[in-house]
C-alpha cells in the first residue's frame, strides 16, 4: 500500500513537471507570435513611412518650377487641375505618414513594451511554479527519510528485544549482561517510537503540502499563467483592431484629398484654355475679305487700283530719286537680330502689345524691388543717426544715392514702354465687323490717296504724316529715309509668287499688287502674316502672305510650298 501510494505520488509529481514543460513552451510560442505580430507592424510602418516619402517627391518633382515656362502654364485650366492633383498628393502623402506614426506609437511601441512585460511576467509564475514544485519534492524527500528511519529503528528494535530475550533465556549469562541487554532493548524501542512520531509529523505535513500544492498553489500558478495567455490574446485582439482604426481615421481625410481631385478635374474648362491661347497668338490683323466673282466674259481691266498708295509713292520717288536703285521701308526692311527691336515692332500688333505690357510689368517688379531696398536702407540710416555705436549713417548714402540712379533709369524706361504701348492700342482696330478685301474698299479721292489719310509709322515709332503734309515734304523725308538703309545688301530672290488678291498696300512698308500679278520673293513669312516681296530694283515690300500663292526655288529650299 505504501509503495502504490508512493508510485501515484511519483506519477502526479511527474505529470505536474509534465504541464509545467507544456505551459513553458506554449507561453513561449504566444510570446514570439506577438513578436511576429508586431515585427509586421514595424515593417508596415517602414512601408507607409517610404510610401509618404515617395509621394512627397512624386508631387515635389512635377511641381512648376518657378519662373520658368511651366510656371506660366498655369493660366490654363488644365494646368491648374494637375497642381491641384499634386497639392492633393502631398496631402494624401501626409494621411499615410499619419497612419505610420499612429501604428509606431499606438501598436509596434505598445506591444513592444507589453512584451517585456509578458516575458517578466511570464518568467515570475513559472519561477514560482518551479519553487512549488520544489518545496513538495523537499517535503516528499523528508517524508522519505523519516520513513526510512522508522523502518530503520523498528528493525533495530526488534533485533534487541531478541537480543534481550535470547540473553534472559541463557543460564550461561550474567546477569548483567542480561540488564545491558534489556537497557538496549528498551533504548531501542524509544528511538522507534521515536521514529515513528517524527514520521508520523511528516507524512501528516507532506499530505497537507501535497493537498496544498494539488489544490491550491499549482491551480492558481496555472490560472496566471492562463490568465496571462489570455490577456496576451486580448491585446492582440485590440491591436488588430487598432490597426484597422488607424486606416479608418483617415479616410475621411484621404477621401477629401480625393474629392479635391475630382472637383479639380470638374473645374477643366476646354473653352477657356483654348480662348487663352487665342488670346495668346492672336495677330490683330484683319481676316481678308470674300474672293470676287471674275466674270471672264465681258473684258478685264486688271490694273493696280488708282486709289493704291504704291503709285503715288512710286510717282513720289521717281521725282525724288537721285541715283538710289531701292526705297527702303519702316521696320520690314531691318533685318531683326537676336530677339528683335527693343519696341517689339518686328512683331503682329497684338502680340506687340502684350510684349510691351510684359515688359512695363517687369520694370515695375524691378521698381517695387529697388523701392523695398530704399526703404530697408533709409530705416537703417535711422537707426544709425539714433544710435551711432551700431554704424555711420553716412555709409548708407553711396548706396541710397545708386539705387536712386536705378530707380530714375526704371522709370524713364517704363514710361518708353508705356508710350510704345498708348501707341500700339491706340492703331488696334476696335470694329467687330467683318473685314473686306482691298478690293472691296472704296476708292478714295486722290487728294485722299496722295495725303495717306490713316496715321503712318515712321522707323523709330514716333513719326506720324499729317494729312495737310505737302508731297514734296514727303517725298524729301522719303529719300532721307531711304539714306539711313542704303549700305544694306540687296536681297537675292529665293522664288515668285502669285497674287491672288487685289492688295492696296497703304500702309508704310507694303507694297500694291494687282490680282494675278506675279512678283519675286525674297524673304518667307517669318510668322507675322508677312512675305516680303520685290518688283523692280527700286519697288520691293511686304504682302499679306494669305493674299498670295508662294512658289520657293528647289536649289533654295528643296521644295515647293503653296501657302493659303
Amino acid at each position: 500500500m505504501d509503495q502504490t501510494r508512493s508510485d501515484s505520488t511519483s506519477f502526479h509529481a511527474k505529470l505536474v513537471r509534465d504541464q509545467f514543460d507544456n505551459l513553458e513552451k506554449h507561453t513561449q510560442w504566444g510570446i514570439e507570435f506577438v513578436e511576429r505580430y508586431n515585427k509586421f507592424v514595424k515593417d508596415r510602418t517602414d512601408i507607409e513611412t517610404s510610401y509618404a516619402k515617395q509621394l512627397r517627391n512624386l508631387s515635389k518633382k512635377y511641381q512648376p518650377k518657378r519662373n520658368s515656362k511651366e510656371e506660366e502654364d498655369q493660366r490654363y485650366t488644365s494646368c491648374q487641375a494637375f497642381v491641384t492633383v499634386l497639392n492633393e498628393m502631398n496631402d494624401y502623402a501626409g494621411q499615410h505618414e499619419v497612419i505610420a506614426e499612429n501604428m509606431s506609437g499606438l501598436i509596434y511601441a505598445e506591444l513592444s513594451r507589453y512584451i517585456q512585460e509578458l516575458k517578466q511576467e511570464r518568467k515570475l509564475h513559472f519561477q514560482e511554479g518551479r519553487r512549488a514544485q520544489q518545496h513538495i519534492e523537499s517535503c516528499w524527500k523528508q517524508l522519505e527519510a523519516s520513513k526510512r528511519r522508522f523502518e530503520r529503528d523498528c528493525k533495530e528494535a526488534e533485533r534487541a528485544q531478541f537480543h534481550f530475550e535470547k540473553m534472559d533465556n541463557d543460564i550461561n549469562v550474567t546477569k548483567a549482561d542480561v540488564e545491558k541487554a534489556r537497557q538496549q532493548a528498551q533504548t531501542r524501542h524509544q528511538m522507534a517510537s521515536d521514529s515513528k512520531g517524527e514520521y508520523s509529523s511528516a507524512l501528516q505535513n507532506f499530505n497537507k503540502e501535497q493537498h496544498e500544492h494539488y489544490y491550491t498553489n499549482i491551480p492558481n500558478i496555472f490560472r496566471k499563467i492562463q490568465d496571462l495567455d489570455e490577456r496576451r490574446i486580448v491585446k492582440i485582439g485590440e491591436s488588430v483592431k487598432t490597426f484597422s482604426e488607424v486606416d479608418r481615421q483617415v479616410i475621411p481625410i484621404i477621401g477629401k484629398c480625393l474629392d479635391g481631385i475630382t472637383k479639380a478635374a470638374e473645374s477643366i474648362d476646354e473653352k477657356h484654355d483654348t480662348q487663352l491661347v487665342v488670346e495668346a497668338f492672336k495677330s490683330g490683323f484683319e481676316q481678308p475679305g470674300d474672293v470676287d466673282f471674275e466674270d471672264f466674259s465681258l473684258p478685264m481691266k486688271r490694273t493696280v487700283s488708282e486709289s493704291s498708295l504704291s503709285n503715288s509713292r512710286s510717282d513720289g520717288k521717281q521725282e525724288s530719286k537721285s541715283g538710289k536703285s531701292k526705297g527702303k521701308l519702316w521696320p520690314f526692311i531691318k533685318k531683326n537680330k537676336g530677339s528683335g527691336p527693343e519696341d517689339f515692332s518686328h512683331l503682329p500688333p497684338e502680340q506687340r502689345r502684350k510684349k510691351l505690357q510684359q515688359k512695363i510689368d517687369e520694370i515695375t517688379k524691378e521698381i517695387q524691388k529697388e523701392s523695398d531696398q530704399r526703404d530697408g536702407l533709409t530705416k537703417m540710416k535711422d537707426v544709425y543717426i539714433k544710435n551711432p555705436q551700431m554704424g555711420r549713417p553716412e555709409s548708407v548714402d553711396p548706396r541710397l544715392a545708386e539705387i536712386e540712379q536705378t530707380i530714375e533709369k526704371l522709370r524713364q524706361e517704363s514710361q518708353k514702354f508705356e508710350a510704345w504701348l498708348a501707341e500700339v492700342e491706340g492703331r488696334l482696330p476696335v470694329k467687330t465687323d467683318p473685314p473686306r478685301r482691298p478690293s472691296e474698299m472704296p476708292e478714295l479721292p486722290s487728294t485722299a490717296v496722295n495725303n495717306c489719310a490713316q496715321d503712318r509709322e515712321s522707323p523709330d515709332g514716333s513719326y506720324t504724316e499729317e494729312q495737310n503734309q505737302d508731297p514734296q515734304s514727303k517725298v524729301a523725308a522719303q529719300s532721307e529715309f531711304d539714306d539711313e538703309f542704303d549700305d544694306e545688301e540687296i536681297l537675292a530672290a529665293i522664288g515668285t509668287c502669285k497674287a491672288m488678291y487685289a492688295f492696296e498696300g497703304q500702309n508704310e512698308g507694303t507694297i500694291a499688287m494687282a490680282e494675278g500679278e506675279t512678283l519675286r520673293v525674297i524673304e518667307e513669312d517669318k510668322g507675322d502674316g508677312w512675305t516680303r516681296v520685290r518688283r523692280s530694283e527700286d519697288e520691293e515690300g511686304y504682302v499679306p502672305t494669305s493674299y498670295v500663292e508662294v512658289y520657293l526655288d528647289r536649289n533654295t529650299k528643296g521644295i515647293i510650298c503653296t501657302c493659303l
